[in-house]
């Protein structure tokens, strides 16, 4: 698509950067993540 096509679509446009998939696998904050499947794990999930 053009530039002038791309503004007038309804369509969003979204680049991703393709550094990022070296963090796809990684776990960042593995703190957190227990933190938060402890919580999980006593208390489930909310319903709706």
């Amino acid at each position: 698509m053009k530039a002038k096509e791309l503004n007038q679509s309804k369509v969003h446009v979204i680049v991703l950067d393709k550094k990022l998939e070296q963090y796809r696998e990684k776990i960042l904050f593995p703190e957190k993540v227990k933190k938060a499947s402890d919580i999980l794990s006593k208390t489930g999930l909310p319903k709706r």
